[in-house]
């Protein structure tokens, strides 16, 4: 993951690069073939292949996607466990969408003090604008 100091710092590591393909069945969704490779461009088996998954769903809001890491030894086998690992991330997906709903409808708005006695007629600070209400 990039942090603050690398968007300052843009240099690509040499020495962990990875050649990428991409699979794609033109139904369901994608996989990505991330293959480490050694500076000069040739195939690094020292590091391991990452399959990553790429699919969408469909929501009322429109199009939602999805990327996940497949487990997996070679692409036939990141194919079968395609299905298992987009459910996954689909549920973690909803979980999150859940906890941002249910964390901006727990949100409560605290009006300014000075605007809720000018309006209550409660003492308290007096209104902060130019405009009062007698």
């Amino acid at each position: 993951m990039a942090g603050p100091r690398d968007a300052l710092d843009p240099n690509m590591d040499a020495n962990d690069l990875y050649r990428e393909d991409i699979y794609s069945d033109r139904k369901v969704g994608t996989i990505r073939v991330l293959t480490p490779v050694k500076p000069d461009g040739s195939t690094d088996p020292a590091r391991a292949t990452s399959y990553v998954g790429q699919a969408q769903i469909m929501t009322p809001a429109g199009a939602l996607p999805l990327s996940f890491e497949i487990d997996a030894k070679n692409l036939a086998e990141a194919c079968t466990r395609f299905a298992d690992a987009a459910k996954v991330a689909f549920e973690e997906t909803l979980k999150e969408l859940q906890e941002m709903r249910r964390q901006q409808a727990s949100s409560i708005v605290v009006p300014d003090a000075g605007t809720a006695s000018a309006l209550t007629g409660q003492s308290g600070l007096p209104p902060r604008g130019k405009i009062q209400i007698p």
